[in-house]
């Protein structure tokens, strides 16, 4: 087995893994930077209302991909078994 064919592989997942996480993290960044700036400007710093926010956005947006997350994983097996 040559280096190639262990590289591309592994290259392939963490690119498909940086895509299927990529919509949660922004999503988290920015409501988080929003909250942030909310409480800047409003002076109120409890932990909650940046926390919430947050993790309500990363559950709904990870409802909403969910599907489409599965699917690309699926595929990533597929091409990983192989013919």
């Amino acid at each position: 087995m040559t280096e190639t064919n262990l590289v591309e592989p592994a290259r392939e997942a963490f690119v498909a893994g940086g895509v299927l996480v990529a919509p949660v993290l922004v999503a988290g960044l920015v409501v988080g930077l929003f909250t942030g700036l909310v409480q800047a400007a409003t002076g109120i710093h409890a932990v909650a209302v940046g926390l919430v926010p947050r993790l309500l956005v990363t559950g709904l947006v990870l409802v909403w991909t969910l599907p489409w997350m599965v699917e690309r994983m699926a595929d990533l097996f597929q091409l990983a078994a192989g013919p």
